[in-house]
């Protein structure tokens, strides 16, 4: 009896397909998509999770309205030498009324305080405005005058009343003023004061 050789490889199926063999090369490719989708979504998981970027908010911007100078603030000050001060009695018989004016003698527009600043010889304080104010600037034209009225008495006299023997007229307190004796006023017996007042400078004498 003859004797087959005993062959140790199973043969081939010839119903079952052979399995394609899988190259390095097809595993690289697979590996790196899957490893570029992973980045993709840790990346897009990070910005949504993320918080939003600070708004700053600004203010409001408001326009600056510069502020415009007035006519009479714009006016140089009357130097006192461009001024006439003149000082009168209303009348005779009333020497504690007198009517005191200022003129610009210049060729140009000035301002004056618009309170007369009037002293009384060696006394102290001046003439209080009536009606009360504050200084302020009055404008005077070029060759215009400005009038007031000063009452050196008002109300009842006092046994305090006091006795001068002149004033002192200035259109500012800046300036020196302009002294008047008693007599050229009318008061030869020197002028009484008590409590004295001035009116605000008017372009009028009346």
């Amino acid at each position: 009896m003859r004797t087959h050789p005993t062959n140790s490889h199973h043969p081939t199926n010839p119903h079952h397909p052979r399995r394609p063999a899988t190259t390095s090369a097809t595993l690289l490719t697979t590996t790196a998509a899957t490893l570029v989708t992973l980045v993709t979504l840790t990346t897009t998981a990070s910005a949504a999770s993320a918080p939003p970027p600070p708004t700053t908010t600004h203010p409001p911007q408001h326009p600056t309205t510069p502020t415009k100078p007035t006519a009479t603030s714009a006016i140089r000050p009357c130097p006192e030498s461009a001024l006439k001060i003149t000082a009168s009695a209303v009348t005779s018989q009333r020497p504690d009324v007198l009517r005191i004016s200022a003129n610009n003698r210049s060729v140009t527009p000035c301002v004056i305080d618009r309170i007369p600043t009037v002293t009384f010889g060696d006394l102290d304080g001046a003439a209080q405005p009536d009606p009360p104010a504050e200084s302020a600037p009055y404008r005077l034209a070029p060759g215009a005058t400005a009038y007031a009225t000063v009452r050196t008495v008002t109300g009842e006299p006092s046994p305090s009343t006091r006795t001068v023997g002149f004033i002192t007229v200035a259109a500012d307190p800046a300036h020196q003023g302009r002294r008047f004796d008693a007599a050229a006023l009318g008061a030869p017996n020197d002028i009484r004061v008590w409590s004295p007042t001035t009116t605000w400078w008017r372009p009028t004498a009346g």
